[in-house]
């Protein structure tokens, strides 16, 4: 006898599930149990009837698709396939739909609508437009009898008198309710209001109903106004709360969300104000210093600051040939001093005064050598002083 270890059994046992057709695509009814969601976004449950129980899980994928949250004790209609968790070694429903049991065929179609709505991305968070931070006008689709308006008008006075609150009316049950919401967004649309906000009150799935009307999500969804939906006071979501730029349970918690608190505004301006003048101060500071530059540059381009340049190169260029002159001068001065030192020493004036006399025949011509004079020729000595007549009484040449 073969023996097998507990995973190939299992995996044996998976094989043969999906071998299975009939257990590829089954709608199982029963009541929900011991209903838990994981951190992970899967949802595990249990489904019972009056004796037996079976383990089910719908994965987050599939759950986005709901339009009501599932809870302990609901009676449904759950459709997938059979699996085995072979971790566990159970089998279980691997549940794709859910719906409420008896909701028949309007329950498929609905779902059929939310499948064709998310294909086309209607569902999507980055057509989701953000709601105004300050919203001054805001416009409301709903009954002018319900409590609606009654409680949108109560949260708006509470935190901010200054809002103005305008109502569209609309009838939001029965047959002409999606057309009389679809009228009043594009009314509201047109009148330029801040953000819309479509609500009633709770109610039965019928009654919910025009919030699940394929015009009106299209309408939602293409609407130049970011639009929030509070449709009723259960877990249930409808069409319009999953096509709206936001939802909010209740239309309290909708006015929350769209009336801003006047004590939050009055403090955002006065800090918008600061920030304006610190940037009007360093714009105008900047202004002063290019206009400053500006009228340097401006001086320094005109024709008196060009005279006043001109001046001031002249003036240096004539200190400049005045010191050259007073050099050139200086050297000139150095040089005569030079040749009189010398001729000085040449003349003979210089050295009559040194003791020497100059001496000349009586017509005066100068006499240089003894061979010139004869005894008894007259002479004249010229002397530092005065003259002297004298006669040669003897002459004699030195050898």
């Amino acid at each position: 006898m073969s023996v097998y270890t507990v995973g190939q059994i299992n995996a044996y046992i998976k094989k043969m599930f999906k071998q299975d057709v009939f257990l590829h695509s089954v709608t199982v009814s029963g009541e929900i149990s011991n209903l838990r969601r994981a951190s992970s976004g899967h949802v595990y449950f249990s489904m019972k009837d009056e004796s037996q129980i079976l383990d089910a899980v719908m994965f987050k994928s599939d759950l986005i698709r709901m339009t009501w949250q599932m809870k302990d004790g609901d009676k449904v209609e759950a459709g997938g396939y059979l699996d085995i968790y072979e971790g566990k070694s159970v089998y279980q429903l691997k549940v794709r739909t859910v719906r409420k049991a008896g909701a028949g065929k309007q329950h498929e179609e609905l779902l059929k609508l939310i499948e064709k709505l998310s294909e086309m991305g209607m569902f999507a968070p980055e057509y989701k437009r953000p709601i105004p931070k300050y919203s001054f006008r805001i416009g409301v689709v709903t009954s002018p009898t319900g409590s609606v308006i009654h409680d949108i008008r109560q949260v708006a006075e509470r935190r901010n008198p200054g809002v103005e609150i305008i109502l569209s009316p609309a009838t939001v049950q029965g047959e002409s309710a999606a057309a009389s919401i679809i009228a009043g967004i594009e009314n509201l649309e047109k009148s330029g209001v801040d953000v819309i906000i479509i609500g009633r009150g709770g109610g039965s799935d019928e009654d919910l109903s025009a919030f699940n009307d394929e015009a009106l999500a299209n309408v939602i969804f293409n609407c130049s106004i970011p639009v929030v939906s509070a449709v009723g006071h259960g877990d249930d979501l409808s069409i319009a709360d999953m096509v709206a730029d936001a939802y909010a349970p209740t239309p309290s918690a909708a006015a929350e969300i769209t009336v801003f608190l006047f004590e939050d505004y009055v403090k955002d301006v006065e800090n918008r104000m600061m920030s304006v003048n610190r940037l009007m101060q360093k714009h105008l500071d900047r202004k002063k210093n290019d206009t400053a530059q500006r009228g340097l540059r401006l001086e320094a381009l005109s024709p008196s600051a060009k005279i006043k340049m001109q001046r001031m190169a002249y003036m240096n260029r004539a200190d400049r040939l005045d010191a050259i002159m007073r050099k050139r001068l200086d050297d000139t001065r150095s040089k005569i001093l030079i040749y009189v030192e010398k001729y000085k020493a040449l003349s003979p004036v210089e050295r009559i005064a040194h003791g020497f006399a100059a001496v000349t025949d009586a017509s005066g011509k100068k006499i240089t050598t003894v061979t010139t004079v004869r005894a008894g020729d007259k002479l004249n000595l010229t002397l530092k002083d005065g003259h002297i007549e004298a006669t040669a009484t003897a002459v004699e040449k030195r050898k």
